[in-house]
């Protein structure tokens, strides 16, 4: 077993692991490479910085933990199906910086990890990553730190150094600090995968202490299948395994069973990013990681030219999927809003607000609360009234506020689509202000034309309406 479950330690020996990647390491690739048998599954690497920011939010619509930047963006986002089996990694230079962040994800991650192999100027800029290698009093503080300060296991990565005893002297020193495992890259810092993997360093490491050695550096070369990853292991003498080109390229091979099409891997791969709301830009790289060699073909062309989840989804004909998915995630949010928001008006600064949804269906053709609004103002000789919309980056969702007679209304529903955050603001200062809004059923109140509400289209009256729609387009007030 990986997971002790007296202990609840992950273990490092004996396992499989997905290394972590930049762009790639994301939700989507760690629940695939698990789904293929991955042991472990490790995180891309984000910046302490960064993180010691971020507020941890319980997404109960998506069913993640997201741990969230002040601008929106999320940072890291995790669930229960990994939880003790994900690695968190950070690249970090300051002990206390990093013990802040290890701190805020430890309840949901099964061991952090500290990048000290990453040549990478986005790693290695203010002395994080590979250029800790040069640095081991600051190695040992940090390690030292988080050992001391965290409940669950703490790792490291590193590169090897110039010199086998170099190398050797570094893992014992960093094995006094208490970590329970060590992943070794068999490359030197400035050494590129073209490069061969240094197996007998790896081995010489293996040798030379007690904690676990992760051997890493093996794609292409030496791991191509599932089979290769036992052999990788016996030529490093390594307890354990660490995989990254070869799994980003195919996942499966993590599989036991073999190595699936990719194109297979890719739609099971892009499931998980339309179920879990993944970054589309993000997405679109992990594809075209896989499609390799391929990513001019017209599949590759179209994933490159896609914009949106939704559209890379037609490129690989899961459009109902993708539909299916968003309406299961709407009723869910629907759900959550409803029961916790309150159905009566509430002031949140100058804003009046109500938990209020605009259903399409309660309106007849081409009647919305918004040309209620419009025309109420005119009729009360006021200004048109004036949206203001914002997007909430961590589900794209809409919430608008409108300012009519220099007071603010806002629905604290959030919508799917800018139109929708609209007209839900305008129920909310139709329904505050005691106006009708133009539902089915409702009393007629003369704010727009009767005949339109009831659909029929007869002689003047039709046309008159045409006119008057006319004239609000010349306007540019008129949006249904």
């Amino acid at each position: 077993l990986v997971y002790n479950s007296l202990s609840r330690r992950l273990s490092f020996s004996n396992i499989t692991a997905l290394a972590p990647m930049v762009r790639v390491g994301t939700l989507p690739m760690r629940l695939l490479a698990l789904d293929y048998g991955a042991d472990v599954v490790y995180c891309e690497e984000l910046i302490d910085i960064k993180m010691a920011q971020c507020q941890r939010v319980e997404n109960e619509v998506l069913q993640t933990v997201d741990f969230v930047a002040p601008d929106d963006r999320v940072m890291f986002r995790t669930c229960e199906r990994e939880r003790d089996r994900v690695v968190f990694q950070m690249g970090t230079a300051d002990p206390d910086r990093a013990l802040t962040v290890a701190k805020l994800v430890e309840k949901d991650v099964a061991a952090v990890d500290v990048n000290m192999g990453c040549p990478k100027e986005y790693s290695t800029k203010g002395g994080m990553g590979a250029a800790l290698l040069s640095d081991p009093d600051k190695i040992e503080a940090i390690l030292r730190k988080l050992v001391a300060g965290v409940s669950v296991p703490v790792t490291c990565k590193i590169r090897i150094l110039p010199s086998l005893e170099e190398t050797i002297s570094l893992v014992q020193r960093i094995q006094k600090t208490g970590v329970t495992a060590v992943a070794v890259h068999g490359r030197f810092k400035e050494e590129r995968p073209r490069h061969p993997v240094h197996c007998d360093y790896i081995q010489a490491v293996a040798q030379a202490v007690s904690i676990p050695i992760i051997a890493n550096g093996g794609s292409l070369d030496l791991v191509k299948t599932n089979t290769d990853i036992e052999e990788f292991r016996k030529a490093t003498g390594a307890s354990s395994v660490m995989l990254a080109r070869a799994a980003m390229w195919n996942p499966s091979v993590f599989s036991s069973q073999g190595l699936l099409p990719v194109e297979t891997v890719m739609e099971e791969y892009l499931k998980y990013a339309i179920r879990y709301d993944n970054n589309a830009f993000n997405t679109k790289y992990c594809l075209c990681q896989m499609l390799r060699d391929k990513v001019e073909s017209p599949l590759g062309k179209q994933v490159q030219a896609a914009q949106t989840n939704a559209e890379i989804s037609e490129a690989y004909g899961l459009q109902e999927f993708y539909q299916q998915t968003q309406d299961q995630l709407q009723a869910r949010r629907d759900a959550l809003q409803s029961d916790s928001q309150p159905d009566r008006p509430v002031m949140d600064g100058d804003v009046t607000t109500m938990a209020v949804k605009f259903e399409r269906r309660e309106y007849p053709p081409q009647i919305t609360p918004k040309m209620f609004l419009l025309e109420w103002s005119r009729k009360e000789k006021l200004e048109q009234p004036l949206y203001e919309t914002v997007q909430r980056s961590q589900d794209r969702s809409f919430q608008s506020t409108v300012t009519v007679a220099e007071k603010k209304y806002r629905s604290t529903l959030w919508e799917k689509s800018k139109k929708f955050a609209e007209q839900a603001a305008a129920i909310v200062c139709l329904r505050v202000l005691g106006i009708p809004e133009g539902r089915i059923g409702e009393e007629d109140s003369g704010l727009v034309c009767k005949r339109k509400r009831q659909g029929r289209t007869n002689g003047r009256n039709f046309f008159f309406f045409q006119i008057l729609i006319f004239g609000w387009a010349l306007n540019s007030s008129f949006d249904a």
